[in-house]
């Protein structure tokens, strides 16, 4: 367990190390949360706003459903390729701007439509199972859920650089998976272990201190409205660059399985280890 917060603080620093030389790789993610807090608005309102939901049936709860994934999957794949993007720019030691990166993307916009509604499928049969049977169902989607993430993981590098199909994407993806880390692989090493850490930190810190001055006694409501808002946009803050350091991980890792070559400073052993065989 340790060794592997090691190795995930490792993926960090190096990842972080690519991000020092490009920071406007974080408007990315970014620009990708706020179109996805539209999108939600977007989805939300006339759903539950302008219309009775139970009257619309399960048919068109889980038709509406379905368009919401889609439309939200392309959203993430969209900015993840034009980050990714970027980052292949900086590997080949280019300068990417962000037009760079949304010209990549824009170039690959079927390939990510339909990628997204390939997951939108996934994820609405995933729903679809779980809801009806139950704790079984959970662990059946959990199961499930994370065999796909793991064959999907190198799919948007794959779009990036190949400017393949989606299920082109996808089958190169699991091919270049088993190719490198062995046919019976089970999981890979990331960044959650480390950023979990960061997240555990920052909110039981904020906790403690929160009541070591209700304990003082001497803290207006408005302090403590002005302390929430710093403790969620710290975390929000967090969720911004992992998401910009996992799309360069991801990129570098692609790579690695590529020509076996380790890029922008990251160790051959570390990204030799990111994925675990089945013991």
């Amino acid at each position: 367990m340790f060794d592997r917060i090691r190795r995930s603080f490792d993926l960090v620093r190096a990842s972080a190390q690519v991000l020092r030389q490009d920071n406007h790789l974080l408007l990315f993610p970014l620009i990708s949360a706020g179109a996805w807090l539209l999108l939600v608005a977007a989805f939300a309102l006339p759903v539950f706003g302008l219309g009775p939901v139970d009257g619309m049936g399960e048919g068109g709860l889980y038709s509406i459903g379905f368009l919401f994934y889609v439309v939200q999957y392309f959203v993430i794949f969209y900015f993840n390729t034009a980050l990714v993007g970027a980052v292949m720019i900086r590997l080949d030691g280019g300068s990417p701007t962000l037009a760079d990166g949304l010209r990549i993307a824009n170039a690959r916009l079927p390939a990510i439509l339909g990628y997204a509604v390939i997951s939108a499928t996934v994820g609405v049969i995933l729903r679809a199972i779980q809801e009806r049977l139950g704790f079984v169902g959970r662990l059946v989607v959990g199961l499930i859920g994370a065999g796909w993430a793991l064959a999907t993981f190198l799919v948007v590098p794959v779009i990036v650089t190949r400017d393949r199909g989606p299920m082109d994407s996808i089958s190169e993806s699991t091919a270049l998976l088993k190719r490198t880390w062995g046919e019976n692989v089970t999981g890979h090493i990331g960044m959650g272990a480390a950023f979990g850490l960061v997240y555990f930190g920052l909110a039981g810190g904020s906790v403690l201190l929160a009541i070591l001055l209700l304990a003082a006694g001497a803290v207006s409501p408005v302090f403590f409205f002005l302390f929430g808002a710093v403790v969620v946009l710290a975390l929000l803050a967090c969720v911004l660059f992992q998401a910009t350091l996992t799309g360069i991980y991801s990129a570098v890792l692609y790579r690695y399985a590529v020509d076996g070559s380790a890029s922008a400073g990251f160790d051959k052993g570390l990204l030799a280890s990111s994925f675990r065989q089945k013991s």
